[in-house]
C-alpha cells in the first residue's frame, strides 16, 4: 500500500482539501445509471464488471497519460519511404483493448437481448474516464449495419468488427482476428452538404480507385474507412481498406488536426491518391447507404454527453462533500445544493432519454424503429446543448482547483462540445428532425404515442404538451427549428422520466423545465427542484 502524501509542509499544513479519489466503482456509485440500465433491458453483468474496472485509479492515470502524450504523425521512415502512420501512447491501446473486449463494438450485434442498451452503457462508462478512445470503437460498432448492403464485404468485415478483441497490427484485414472501421466523409467545400463531395471514383483492376481529399478522417489508423465519392452513377459509398494484400493502400496522411479536445485520439486530413476501394451499395445510393452508420453513431453521441456530465458531477459532489466554507460543509449549503441538484437533473434526463432510445434500437417492431429514428435526434440535440453548461458549473464548483489539469474537469470541458458537432451539428440535427416529422408519418406517430403516454402524471407536463401542439400544429418553419427541438426533447425526457425515475426527479424536471417561465439561464436559478431528494439519490 503506498504511503500517504505529507500534509505538514513546514510553512503550512494542508487542511480542508478533499483527497484524490482512490479506486472507485462507477457502477456501484451511480444509482440513476443502474436504474435506467435495468429498465432498458441491458445486460447488467458486463456493465458491472466494466464499471468496477474503469473506476480504478490505474485507469485515471492512463487517461492522463493518453491525453498528455498526443498521437504522433509518422509520414516517412528514416530512409524517406512513406509510412503514413500514427503512433499512439500505450495507454491509448490499453483503453481500446479494454473497451473492445468488453463488447463496445460487438454487444449490439451478438443477438443477445438488450444489445444496443448494453452498448450504450459501455459508451457511458468509457466516456467518464477517457472519451477520446470512443471514436474508433463507435465507428466500428456503427459500420456493421451499413455493411449489409454487400454480402461479400459484410462477410469479410463484420466478423472482425464484432470480434470483441483489439488487433492493432498493420496488416490486411484478411490476416487479422479483429478490425476497426473509421469514416472519411467531410470535404472542405461541403461540410454537412455531402452532395458537394468532389472525391472521384473510377473502376480499375476489378475494384475502384479513389482520388480526392477528405478534410476529416476520424481514427486514421483504422483498418478500413467508409467514405463517399462521385462515381459515374452518382454519389456512392465505398469501403477503403487501410492495408491491402499488395501492401499499403494509397491513403496519404496530410496532417493531424490540432484539436481543442479529444486529444488521445487522432483526426487527420487525408488524400486518396488512387486508393483501392470496394463499392458498398448501388452507384448513386451513397448517402442512403452510409446513413445507416450515421444513425448508429448518433446513438453514441446522445449517450456520451451523459457520461461526460456524470463524471463532472461526480467530481463536484466529491469536492463539496469533503470541503467546508464559512463554517459549514459545502454540500450542506442550500445554494450549492440547488446548483448540484439542477445539473444532476440534466445528467438524469440525458441518461433516461438516451437509454430509452437505445431500447428502441433493440426493438424488433416497426414502431420501435420509427421511434429510434426521431428519438435519437432529439436526445442528441438536448444532451449536447446541456453538456458544456453542466461541466462549466461542475468546474466552477471546485473553483481554481477545477481549472487546472490535476483534475479531469479541463479534459471533460474540452470534450463537451464534440458530440454536438460530430455526426450533425445542432442545426443539421434540427433540420433532420423537421424532415423526419414531415416525411416519416411512422416516426411522428411513434413520438406522439410516447408523449401522449405520459399524460395525466403531471399537470405541468399536460399543459406544456398542449402549448407545444397549439404553437406548432404542424412541423415549424426552419427558423423555429431549434425552439421546437428543445421543447420536444424536454417533453420527451419528461415523458420518459415519468415512467422510469422516482417521483421527485420527474416532478422536479417538469417544474424546472416545463413549468411557468421554464428554467433560468443558469443552473440553480430554476424553481421547483427537490434538491434534497435528488442529492440523496446520488450520495
Amino acid at each position: 500500500m503506498p504511503l500517504p502524501p505529507l500534509s505538514d509542509l513546514g510553512s503550512h499544513e494542508v487542511t480542508n482539501q478533499p483527497g484524490a479519489p482512490a479506486d472507485l466503482d462507477l457502477w456501484a456509485t451511480d444509482a440513476p445509471f443502474r436504474d435506467h440500465v435495468a429498465r432498458s433491458g441491458a445486460d447488467t453483468a458486463p456493465l458491472m464488471r466494466l464499471g468496477a474496472e474503469l473506476g480504478r485509479e490505474e485507469w485515471r492515470d492512463k487517461a492522463r497519460a493518453a491525453n498528455r502524450n498526443a498521437p504522433e504523425l509518422r509520414l516517412f521512415d528514416r530512409a524517406g519511404r512513406r509510412l503514413d502512420e500514427v503512433a499512439f501512447h500505450p495507454a491509448y491501446h490499453d483503453f481500446l483493448t479494454l473497451g473492445l473486449e468488453a463488447g463496445y463494438a460487438a454487444r449490439a450485434w451478438s443477438r443477445a437481448p438488450g444489445g444496443h442498451a448494453t452498448h450504450a452503457g459501455i459508451v457511458y462508462l468509457m466516456s467518464q474516464v477517457e472519451p477520446g478512445v470512443c471514436c474508433p470503437m463507435t465507428m466500428s460498432y456503427a459500420a456493421v449495419p451499413a455493411l449489409a448492403a454487400d454480402e461479400a464485404l459484410e462477410a469479410l468485415w463484420a466478423p472482425r468488427l464484432t470480434a470483441a478483441a483489439y488487433d492493432p497490427a498493420i496488416a490486411p484485414v484478411t490476416q487479422k482476428r479483429a478490425a476497426t472501421m473509421g469514416m472519411a466523409m467531410t470535404e472542405k467545400q461541403g461540410g454537412s452538404d455531402l452532395r458537394a463531395t468532389m472525391t472521384r471514383a473510377e473502376k480499375a483492376d476489378g475494384a475502384w480507385r479513389l482520388t480526392g481529399h477528405k478534410w476529416f478522417c476520424s481514427a486514421p489508423m483504422s483498418d478500413g474507412f467508409l467514405t463517399l465519392a462521385q462515381a459515374p452513377g452518382g454519389l456512392t459509398c465505398f469501403v477503403v481498406p487501410r492495408w491491402t494484400e499488395e501492401g499499403r493502400n494509397a491513403i496519404r496522411l496530410q496532417r493531424l488536426k490540432d484539436k481543442l479536445g479529444n486529444r488521445a485520439n487522432a483526426s487527420a486530413e487525408i488524400e486518396y491518391a488512387g486508393a483501392r476501394a470496394h463499392r458498398l451499395g448501388e452507384e448513386g445510393d451513397g448517402v442512403r447507404t452510409i446513413i445507416r452508420m450515421v444513425h448508429h453513431t448518433r446513438l453514441d453521441t446522445a449517450i456520451a454527453p451523459a457520461g461526460l456530465m456524470r463524471a463532472g458531477l461526480a467530481e463536484a459532489l466529491r469536492w463539496c462533500s469533503g470541503r467546508t466554507a464559512f463554517q459549514r460543509s459545502l454540500i450542506d449549503a442550500p445554494l450549492m445544493q440547488t446548483v448540484l441538484a439542477d445539473i444532476a437533473l440534466d445528467v438524469e434526463g440525458a441518461l433516461a432519454l438516451g437509454f430509452r432510445v437505445a431500447q428502441a434500437f433493440d426493438g424488433k417492431t416497426a414502431e420501435a424503429r420509427a421511434f429510434a429514428r426521431i428519438g435519437v435526434a432529439l436526445a442528441k440535440y438536448l444532451a449536447n446543448k446541456r453538456c458544456p453548461t453542466v461541466l462549466a458549473e461542475a468546474m466552477e464548483t471546485l473553483g481554481g482547483t477545477g481549472y487546472v489539469e490535476d483534475t479531469p474537469l479541463p479534459m471533460l470541458y474540452r470534450e463537451a462540445p464534440l458530440n454536438g458537432i460530430w455526426e450533425g451539428s445542432g442545426n443539421v440535427i434540427c433540420l433532420d428532425i423537421l424532415r423526419t416529422l414531415a416525411r416519416d408519418p411512422e416516426a411522428k406517430a411513434a413520438l406522439d404515442a410516447e408523449l401522449d403516454g405520459a399524460r395525466g402524471a403531471d399537470r405541468r407536463y399536460d399543459a406544456a404538451l398542449e402549448a407545444m401542439r397549439a404553437r406548432w400544429p404542424v412541423p415549424p418553419s426552419e427558423g423555429e427549428a431549434r425552439a421546437f427541438a428543445e421543447r420536444a426533447a424536454s417533453l420527451l425526457t419528461a415523458a420518459v422520466l415519468a415512467q422510469r425515475a422516482p417521483a421527485a426527479v420527474s416532478e422536479s424536471w417538469c417544474a424546472s423545465r416545463l413549468g411557468q417561465g421554464d428554467r433560468g439561464l443558469t443552473p440553480g436559478s430554476a424553481g421547483g427542484i427537490d434538491a434534497a431528494a435528488i442529492l440523496a439519490r446520488l450520495t
